[in-house]
């Protein structure tokens, strides 16, 4: 399995992003797919979530603002980032588990203020 994440970059306070995340491999249908972000010093926090079962799970700092959803079709993951906030800046990954767990190299989201 190889992911590759893209759609980072700078954008102000208020902004929108979507990242997408490529799954190169077999039965995507089955992963629960993640995405994690990373600030300098800390560890990676879960930020959202989609199961093979569809059911999404949100960190409370981005209920309401950030989106995930999949094509499983395209065997993609999508997380649009609505109301961006500085506190938003950071690297995100994407993380793919069945009964193993494969992560992506990342992609950088800078919010300015």
């Amino acid at each position: 399995v190889q992911l590759v994440e893209s759609g980072g970059g700078l954008v102000q306070a208020g902004g929108s992003l979507r990242l997408s995340c490529a799954f190169s491999g077999s039965f995507f249908g089955r992963y629960t797919m993640n995405w994690y972000r990373q600030t300098p010093g800390n560890q990676r926090e879960l930020v959202a979530s989609i199961s093979s079962a569809w059911i999404t799970y949100y960190a409370d700092s981005v209920k309401g603002r950030f989106t995930v959803s999949r094509d499983n079709d395209k065997n993609m993951v999508y997380l649009q980032m609505d109301s961006l906030k500085p506190e938003d800046t950071g690297v995100y990954y994407c993380f793919a588990q069945w009964a193993t767990g494969y992560w992506g190299r990342g992609t950088q989201v800078t919010v300015s203020s």
